[in-house]
């Protein structure tokens, strides 16, 4: 089936969805990725408070067993009755592209796959995948334009039996949009600021909304890569503030480290340089991230970018043998990777 373009996914989540058990989720809104991955979550009826009915896998899971996915849908419940398995933080590898092929012709019956993704380029594995598969459903989700933040200012601020003025919408859309859940948080903060008010003020959302225009785990990344402490810190103040998971942060460092890994392999068994390199395994990067990464492959030895990786990897897993404990798992991680990099 091809995608279903972002201002058709409402619609489609009332009408069509409950005809599909595979969904990828994919784009460069990690916050809208997750918001729709979550509704479609809640539109197959899967009890999600139910261990039994409820998988939830991240892409490292999937990396030590590849194929669990396969035999985690195969398997029968304990109690039966339909179950989700619910992944995150995937991109474009392809034993999970085997698999979903796999699935897609083949799916078992009572059995749910939502796959969260970054942002998959046209033509890439995973996307294309799911895109030329007749019974899985792709949804792209990129920043908010104007008119759905309007959209999302209306049905926040209405929800609150509250007003704005044009001076302070104004104000709002130019502070808001680098991410949903995070423009959503900065909305709902700004409501509850101005309960018992009638109509929102431009002082009002000067005074208590924080910049959620360009959260990105992607600052935060290039900023541990450059060994800058002070925008590392300052990265992570923003995601925190926005309520986006630091989870996010180590495993996109980690996917980082590992795609360093692979330039370093290629750099040293065909004796190519670092520019090279970048041309050909580097590509689908971002222009504006791509000095960052060459740099970092001048400066890391291999051997150094495979220990760190193994480190994040570990951090990764403490983090959900402590889940309590997650976020400060993550950040003494990543500040300490932040630092080596300064080193060096």
């Amino acid at each position: 089936m091809a995608e279903i373009k972002s201002h058709e996914f409402e619609g489609f989540l009332e009408r069509s969805a409950r005809n599909y058990r595979l969904f990828v989720v994919y784009g460069p809104d990690r916050g809208l990725v997750s918001e729709r991955a979550s509704l479609l979550a809640a539109k197959t009826g899967v009890l999600l408070d139910d261990p039994f009915s409820l998988i939830k896998l991240d892409i490292a899971d999937l990396q030590r067993d590849q194929g669990r996915l396969l035999d985690e849908a195969g398997a029968i419940g304990l109690f039966g009755g339909d179950k989700l398995i619910w992944i995150r933080g995937a991109s474009n590898e392809k034993y999970l592209v085997d698999s979903l092929q796999a699935l897609s012709a083949s799916m078992p019956e009572a059995t749910f796959v939502v796959i969260e993704a970054g942002d998959l380029k046209k033509g890439s594995l995973l996307r294309k995948g799911a895109e030329t598969a007749r019974n899985v459903v792709a949804i792209p989700c990129y920043a908010d334009d104007t008119r759905a933040l309007n959209s999302l200012i209306d049905n926040e601020l209405s929800s609150a039996g509250l007003g704005i003025t044009p001076a302070a919408r104004q104000a709002l859309l130019e502070l808001i949009g680098g991410d949903r859940i995070a423009s959503r948080n900065e909305l709902r903060k700004l409501a509850l600021y101005c309960r018992g008010k009638s109509t929102i003020e431009e002082h009002h959302v000067t005074e208590i909304i924080g910049d959620a225009s360009a959260i990105s785990v992607d600052d935060a990344v290039d900023a541990i890569l450059s060994g800058n402490p002070s925008s590392f810190l300052h990265a992570m103040q923003k995601i925190i503030s926005s309520k986006t998971a630091v989870f996010l942060v180590i495993q996109a460092c980690l996917k980082q480290f590992q795609l360093l890994d692979a330039m370093k392999t290629e750099m040293e068994e065909k004796r190519l340089p670092a520019a090279q390199v970048m041309q050909t395994l580097g590509r689908h990067l971002h222009f504006r991230r791509k000095p960052i990464i060459e740099q970092a492959l001048r400066t890391w030895s291999a051997e150094a970018v495979a220990r760190e990786a193994n480190r994040l990897q570990a951090a990764i897993l403490q983090t959900r043998r402590r889940a309590s404990l997650e976020d400060s798992i993550a950040l003494q991680t990543l500040l300490s990777t932040t630092l080596q990099s300064a080193r060096r």
